[in-house]
Formats: structure tokens, sequence, C-alpha cells
């Protein structure tokens, strides 16, 4: 039977918050370095490894996290979310979106049946449908195949998805994968739906409509920005346009979509990406086998994660090395650095999906907390984030831990020797010399050009970023939040932070405004 404590009546926590400090900068210089570099790694799926030596932790450490994780009750409560338990207590609802790529425990009922066998049923559905699309069954009006697919969504039903595609766009183009060019419209802002519109050839595009709900307001507006586009260029939006949506919302039975595929209550937008949200335009785009490889890679890393032993376990050890920089040593963010431009909008996705699932105040009854929870989320792909921000990363009076990912081959394989080394040898390059930079500092009697070091970082290395890579970057990301959730006492699994804008906007655009919202209302010309 599980626990559900919060963190400060832990023992194992206020161990951990007198256990002696780890000097970073010391540790990790010369051969004390060495081996902490061979020694602090944890295997991941597909070849990867989470590498944790310039962290500020040391086997003393390490050894409270393990008692943290026990006391804490990590594995147990994973044990509980895939077996079906009601773990998103705010909204009373199963969090099953590992389900939809592998089965990790017993089978889960719900709504009438397998869940496990919904979501292959819906993800069959898909895959025949994007087949149909490719070899020509589904047409356009004029009987041309379509060319380019379009996402219509917000949130996580385009973070996830839009980082996904990107970070597949050029492998799939190199190894003969590519079938369709995607784009995205989320903003309401009209520019972001007309930049859309004009750069693709609406009448050779399919559109899906992507709402749980069926109502959420940017996306149908979009919508009909959408269909107003198609309309005027003569076209039947209904023989363009699918949907992936709830079966009780209104877009699932109507005669405006050429299919409708469904989710349902038991996955959050932010964990959608290995459901129908990313199903749809990565089968579209890449084909469903390439979306069938990218499941594989989460499946595998979600395995992992279901593991007792803290150090065969990187996304419970990655969780609990950030409770531990968070809630003993005091760091209010964490920077997601991917020396991989493929990576491009991974930083983003992974904002929302930790920011929504741990900003939050109150523990999963509804108390106040009194400690910090999740850190803020922020990133940019190396190296043109060290000509940007790291500035302020090796010489701010504030301490950013660090994730770096690196691959060791690209992922084209095109790639030149310029002054004794290719350009891939030069992105791995720099990521080691970041990490070392940031960890032993460099003393300088000039204090301008004076580096402290002692700024914690870790680094998931892989070969090459594939669809098997990607899946199981992303599962160990949101096994990490996830872990974190559970330590932290909080519900991961619902987001009521995003709702009250929404409520007071749809009062502006009804007028029923007063005091400083109707003055806000009037400066903008609402």
């Amino acid at each position: 039977m599980v626990a559900w404590n919060n963190m400060d009546t832990l023992a194992s926590f206020k161990k951990l918050q007198s256990v002696k400090s780890v000097k970073l900068q010391e540790v990790m210089a010369g051969e004390s370095g060495k081996e902490r570099v061979k020694n602090y790694s944890v295997p991941m799926a597909e070849g990867m490894t989470y590498n944790y030596a310039a962290k500020a932790v040391d086997d003393d450490i390490i050894a409270v996290l393990k008692e943290l994780a026990d006391e804490a009750q990590l594995a147990e409560k994973f044990e509980e979310l895939y077996n079906g338990a009601v773990i998103n207590t705010g909204e009373k609802r199963m969090v099953l979106h590992h389900m939809t790529r592998g089965q990790l425990g017993k089978a889960v009922n719900a709504d009438g049946g397998d869940k496990r066998e919904f979501y292959l049923g819906e993800q069959k559905k898909i895959a025949d449908f994007a087949n149909k699309v490719h070899n020509g069954e589904i047409v356009n009006a004029a009987g041309e195949k379509f060319t380019t697919v379009v996402q219509i969504g917000i949130g996580g039903s385009d973070l996830g998805p839009r980082a996904m595609y990107l970070a597949l766009e050029n492998w799939a183009k190199k190894n003969g994968c590519f079938k369709m060019e995607a784009k995205f419209i989320s903003n309401v802002d009209p520019d972001d739906a007309a930049a859309v519109l004009a750069s693709v050839d609406v009448a050779h595009s399919i559109f899906i409509l992507v709402s749980k709900s069926g109502t959420t307001l940017e996306t149908l507006t979009n919508e009909s920005f959408v269909k107003d586009a198609l309309k005027k260029a003569g076209l039947d939006a209904s023989k363009h346009m699918i949907a992936v949506t709830s079966e009780t919302s209104p877009l699932a039975k109507s005669s405006d979509y050429l299919q409708a595929f469904f989710m349902d209550d038991y996955i959050g937008g932010r964990f959608s990406s290995t459901s129908g949200v990313g199903g749809a335009i990565l089968s579209l785009a890449f084909g469903p086998d390439v979306f069938a490889r990218f499941l594989n890679g989460a499946a595998e890393q979600d395995k992992l994660c279901a593991n007792k032993d803290l150090l065969k376990n990187p996304a419970m050890l990655d969780a609990l090395i950030g409770v531990y920089e968070r809630n003993v040593l005091g760091y209010p963010s964490t920077a997601v650095l991917p020396y991989s431009q493929a990576l491009s909008r991974f930083p983003a996705h992974l904002q929302q999906l930790d920011m929504e699932s741990n900003g939050k105040s109150v523990n999963r009854f509804g108390e106040p907390v009194s400690y910090v929870t999740g850190p803020v989320i922020f990133g940019e792909p190396g190296t043109n984030g060290q000509h940007s921000f790291y500035q302020l990363l090796h010489q701010g009076t504030s301490i950013v831990p660090l994730q770096f990912i690196g691959f060791k081959n690209s992922q084209i394989g095109t790639d030149v020797d310029i002054q004794g080394s290719t350009s891939q040898q030069k992105l791995c390059a720099n990521v080691a010399a970041q990490i070392v930079a940031f960890a032993c500092g460099k003393k300088d009697e000039n204090n301008n050009k004076n580096f402290e070091g002692g700024r914690p970082s870790s680094i998931i290395i892989g070969d090459k970023l594939t669809p098997e890579a990607l899946g199981a970057l992303l599962a160990h990301f949101e096994n990490k939040v996830m872990f974190q959730g559970f330590v932290w006492n909080i519900n991961s699994f619902d987001q009521e932070g995003v709702q009250l804008g929404k409520v007071l906007a749809k009062k502006v655009l009804a007028h029923e405004t007063e005091g400083a919202l109707k003055e806000y209302s009037d400066l903008l010309n609402i």
C-alpha cells in the first residue's frame, strides 16, 4: 500500500539536507574527474547513456537519494500508475500515456474495454488512413495526392508533435521515409495561420484538427480560418480535414471531417505525443512504420523506469538529483541544451511538460506545500546558445543546473573536414568543453575573466538521433517529471493554472468586463 506524504515529512529528505555538499571544482579536476566521468553513468534505452559526473553529488549523496526513492515509494507509485490507479487526483482520472507504447503491468479496463487494445486500435486506424493517403486511395477532389499535412492545435496538441516532427524530418529525408511535409498552426494570432496557409498549396493539403474536448477556442478559431481559406479556393473543407478528438466531443461524429481518430481523458496533452495526437501527423509525414519505431524506443525506456534500483533507473536518478538541486541547493531553474539542431524545439516541449506538470503550490490533496516544487525550464540548441545566454550561465549570480543532450554522429552523415576536424567533431568538442568549463571554471587575477566554476550539468549521450532514440529521450523526460511530482507529493497530471485566463478572455469577448479588465480591453480596442 503506497503512502502519499509531503516531502518535508520524510526522514530521508531531512537527512539529505544535512549531508556534506560536494565541491564540484575539486572532484572534477585531474584524475578524480576522469574517474567520475567513467563511473557516474547509467545506461538508457537504445544505447544511450545518462552521465551525471558533473553534477554536485557523490556516493554519500546518492546513497541518501536511494533512501529517499525508497521512502517516497517512487517505484511503487509508478507501478500503481501503470496498473490503472487514479493518480490524477485533481480530475479523478487514471494516467495512461505509457500504455500508448506498451503494457508495463496488468490489463486496465475502462470505458467498456481494455485500454491498451483501444490505443492499439486507434494506431491501426491511423496507420491504415496514412497508408491510403500515401498510396493514393485517399486523394483531393481532383483525384490528386495530398503532399502536405497541417496540424491545427495548441499546447500539447502542438508542442510535442512539432518537436518530434522537426527531430525526425531530416533523418526521414536521408533514409527514404519522408512522405509528406508537415506544418503547424497553433497561435490564435491570425498571422500564424496566414503565414502557414501562404506557404502551402491548400488544394494538396490535408488538415488535422486536434482538440480533445472539441471546444478549444484557439483551435476552433484557427479551424475556421483554414475553412475560410479552403472555401475561397473553391474547395470542400470536409474533404481536406480529419479530427483527433475524444469520442464524446462534438467533432467525433461530424460530417465536417474525412475521419475522426480518438483519444481519451487519461492522457494529458503534454503527454500525448505517443497517442493519436502525435501519431496522426507523424504517420502521415514519415509513415506508420517510423511512428512504430518511435513508440518502441519510448516503450524500452519505460521498462527501465520501472526498475526499483536507482542506479539502473536513469529517469528516477535524474529526477532525484533535480530534487536535490531544487530543494537543498536552492537552484530555481534548469537549462535544457541539446547539441543537435534536430532538437531545436525539444526544450520548448519540455517547458510545457515540466512547468505545466510540476508548477504547483498545493499537494495532491489541495493543501499548500511548504517547499519549492518545479523549476523554470528553458533552453536552446548548442552551439547557438553559447553565443546567446551562456554568459549568464558561466558568470551570472545565479547557478543554473544544465541538462546537455549530445550525439556522436549526425543524423544525415553529410559533413566536411575543415581545419583538421569535421563539423560534427566541432559540435561534440564544444559540448565536452562546456561541461568541464562549467564544472571546473578558471582562475584569473582579472575578475572579469575569472570563472568560479561549480556549475552542475548532466549529459545524455547517444550514437545518433533515430526514431527509437527520440522515443527513449521523450520517455526519459516524461518519467523524470513524474518521479519529481511523486517526491513533491503534487499532482503532475492536471493543469488548473491554464484555466483562469481562458475564463477571463471569454468575458472580455462577451464584453462582460469591469475594473482593470475593462480598461485593458479598451486599451487593446476589443
